[in-house]
């Protein structure tokens, strides 16, 4: 299942979230940061796994 996102309203609603207000030029390279590390991750998150590996462990203190 291939997911595209909306790197727009994620950094809006991450605004609201966090209480910061950015200007037009930041928020605007925010979304090419967000998009450039996207397409680096696509292949990575493309690349199918085997069902039977275990997933790891959670650690209990």
């Amino acid at each position: 299942m291939q997911q595209e996102s909306d790197w727009a309203a994620y950094v809006a609603q991450m605004e609201l979230v966090l209480g910061v207000t950015l200007d037009d030029a930041r928020r605007a390279e925010l979304l090419t940061q967000f998009t450039r590390i996207a397409g680096m991750a696509a292949p990575l998150m493309a690349f199918p796994l085997d069902e039977r590996l275990e997933v790891a462990g959670v650690y209990h203190p």
